[in-house]
């Protein structure tokens, strides 16, 4: 009797976990809550008036050649300029380059394997709807130029809706920005140097500890708890290296810290923008 219920135990966890990741996975990565959806069953969904930024990354004197890596869909060379050069003199985020930057991020994350590029379908969804409002209103030169033509125009037009949610090329670029951060965050982890233990955060304890700040406060308390299951699916820290074509830490630090402060300065225009027109909390 002791041994069928230990057994029944055992497969009544088994199915609670197995539901935890379906509702996770079936549910939208990419945030779509507002704080004003935290009610009393959501007793673990924070309310934060400010998305957190990334810790800055100060940009080494020479800047490392990042090589192409032969026979690899993702090229850290390609991402990085595209990030550069969504970054106008005046300090705006320009849409074209932004969007293909997130092209190379989604091969990125595509290669950690099929839970993470599950995630990218959402992402490309979102992509693909500010491509559509770009089609018909203009993306180099008309209303979708950048990230401050887009949301002014997006205002005068009112399609931008801050109590209710709108299929808005504004709230769509809100969760892009959410998840750059994550991402941001995640890549950073990479570069820390053990504790004092000596022990080395895995991908997948870096990726939880960046969801923490970045995502987990706009999701509901089950899917928070759906993804610490996910991210234990994350690859080891050796299988990150190798995307940016480096053997080792020592050889991947500088070219990851070069990306990083690529990001920040996108996710830092973008954050600017979107505060100063009160859209950093959109349903």
């Amino acid at each position: 009797m002791v041994t069928l219920a230990r057994t029944a135990l055992l497969c009544c966890l088994l199915l609670s976990a197995i539901l935890a990741v379906v509702v996770f996975l079936s549910s939208e990565w990419l945030p779509q809550g507002g704080v004003g959806d935290c009610g009393p069953g959501h007793f673990a969904c924070l309310a934060y008036s400010k998305t957190p930024q990334p810790p800055l990354v100060e940009p080494d004197e020479a800047l490392p050649t990042i090589k192409e890596c032969p026979g690899q869909l993702f090229q850290a060379s390609h991402l990085l300029r595209f990030l550069t050069s969504s970054v106008s003199v005046a300090d705006d985020v320009l849409l074209e380059p932004y969007l293909r930057s997130w092209d190379h991020l989604i091969i990125f994350m595509e290669s950690l394997g099929p839970v993470v590029s599950f995630f990218s379908q959402k992402v490309n969804e979102k992509m693909d709807l500010i491509r559509q409002l770009a089609r018909t209103h203009g993306l180099k030169g008309g209303a979708y130029r950048s990230v401050s033509s887009m949301v002014e125009a997006e205002l005068q037009a009112g399609l931008v809706n801050l109590s209710r949610r709108t299929d808005s090329g504004c709230r769509t670029l809100l969760r892009l920005h959410r998840s750059l951060l994550w991402l941001t965050m995640t890549l950073d982890g990479l570069t820390h140097v053990p504790d004092r233990h000596g022990h080395l955060k895995t991908p997948g304890e870096l990726g939880r500890d960046a969801y923490q700040v970045a995502l987990a406060p706009h999701h509901s308390w089950m899917l928070r708890q759906a993804a610490e299951l996910v991210f234990l699916a994350l690859p080891d820290r050796e299988y990150f290296l190798k995307l940016v074509c480096a053997q080792n830490q020592r050889e991947a630090e500088p070219v990851l810290r070069v990306i990083i402060r690529a990001l920040q300065k996108v996710h830092a225009a973008t954050q600017r923008i979107l505060e100063q027109h009160a859209m950093l909390d959109l349903p």
